[in-house]
């Protein structure tokens, strides 16, 4: 029995009166967590895109945004269990053994939605799996536009990162944040250490300012940041740093979603604000295939010569 099950009802009544998401029951689901939007609705929208989502999230120690009392109130991160937190079905993963601060982690897509029960609504990952969190399996270039940056300068943007990526032979991959950037992610071979990968990705960051600096920025300098977009690596800096995960809701008005989208998607509308916790699921329903399928299959190496080519650049 999941924890906070309740016993005074039976379980067709539950099911009947919507107060139970995939076995889990959500309490005080009218609860607003956006203007219009209740928990009850965000617990089914992690249920109805679970089976796309569980992958992106699955053995990957988690950070959650939780907003107890709805995102208009105070949201706080949370990436370890509280001790004598009772986690339900969220895995804990401790680092060392001895360790006081466990890492969370979910497996299921129940536990996904048993996060949306204690208060969760964004979910962040790392970029590596349980249990060798000290070798990333993908790194993350975060695309952060400053507030004058038109979408086609995005857009222009991704695609001068994704060609440099294409002459390194990395396939990469596109997302929207939920908010106002992109995320370009590359599947690699968890070969390389956190420092390796985060000296790799700042390379790619610092190529990318010197060659088009009228577009790029490597460093996060709010004087310069007008018409430019800063190239943030630091996704990539340890175990401990995280990205939005595909999929997850964000805390944003509208209740905006991280989608994966594929590459041709970016030509036309700003897709920004177009995916959100009620379009989504039906966007998911008329894909003819996933937009990231060959993400699951792509396998390639960071190697030295790469690491070479960047460092001498």
């Amino acid at each position: 029995m999941l924890a906070g099950m309740r016993t005074d009802k039976s379980a067709a009544t539950r099911e009947r009166s919507g107060s139970v998401v995939r076995g889990v029951v959500i309490t005080h689901g009218t609860r607003a967590v956006w203007p219009g939007i209740t928990k009850r609705e965000l617990a089914r929208y992690y249920d109805s895109v679970g089976e796309w989502l569980l992958p992106h999230v699955k053995n990957r120690p988690l950070t959650l945004v939780r907003c107890p009392d709805g995102t208009q109130a105070e949201c706080f991160f949370q990436r370890h269990l509280l001790m004598g937190a009772s986690p339900g079905d969220v895995r804990t993963y401790h680092r060392e053994r001895g360790s006081k601060a466990p890492y969370i982690y979910v497996d299921s897509i129940e536990a996904i939605v048993s996060t949306v029960q204690n208060g969760a609504v964004e979910l962040h990952t790392s970029g590596a799996t349980i249990p060798d969190i000290a070798h990333p399996d993908r790194f993350t270039l975060d695309l952060d536009p400053g507030p004058d940056v038109s979408w086609k300068t995005l857009v222009d943007a991704a695609r001068l990162v994704k060609a440099l990526l294409d002459t390194l032979d990395l396939k990469s991959f596109i997302k929207s944040t939920g908010g106002n950037g992109l995320h370009v992610v590359v599947p690699i071979q968890p070969t390389l250490d956190w420092a390796t990968v985060k000296e790799f990705t700042h390379d790619i960051a610092v190529m990318l300012a010197k060659a088009r600096p009228e577009i790029f920025l490597a460093t996060m300098t709010k004087a310069k940041r007008p018409g430019k977009v800063f190239v943030d690596a630091m996704r990539n800096a340890a175990e401990i740093r995280v990205a939005v995960a595909a999929y997850s809701v964000r805390t944003h008005a509208g209740a905006t979603v991280s989608t994966p989208i594929a590459w041709d998607e970016l030509e036309g509308t700003d897709l920004r604000a177009t995916f959100t916790l009620r379009t989504v699921p039906r966007r998911l329903a008329k894909l003819g295939g996933d937009p990231w399928q060959d993400y699951w299959t792509t396998r390639q190496e960071v190697t030295g010569r790469m690491l070479a080519a960047l460092a001498s650049a």
